[in-house]
């Protein structure tokens, strides 16, 4: 399936202003922001905390499956997709990182 197609069979994210992903040190490694570009890894990203509880190795090799054909691209051009580098990065490193939910009506879990 493609990335458009996957997305599709993913929870909305309609209810959340960002994500931040957390270290290991408790330092927030990046924000995905619910908007125009970013939307699609929002939907990705928070499907693998609710799954996996964490972005995790196994979630991020989940994760790449679900960018389908964009992964491919990151792969041949690397910082073009940072949202897949990450993923990448924490396959390679079998690192983790935690997800904090920033609502919309701006609370935070």
């Amino acid at each position: 399936m493609t990335f458009a197609e996957n997305l599709k069979q993913l929870p909305k994210v309609s209810h959340l202003a960002a994500l931040q992903l957390i270290d290991a040190e408790g330092n927030v490694d990046a924000t995905i922001e619910n908007k125009p570009g970013q939307t699609g890894s929002l939907a990705v990203y928070n499907h693998l905390g609710q799954l996996y509880g964490a972005i995790t190795a196994d979630a991020a090799k989940k994760g790449l499956d679900l960018y389908a054909e964009h992964t491919a691209d990151a792969q041949a051009h690397p910082g073009k997709h940072p949202n897949i580098d990450r993923l990448i990065r924490i396959v390679a490193s079998n690192s983790q990182l935690r997800v904090k939910h920033v609502f919309a009506a701006g609370d935070v879990t």
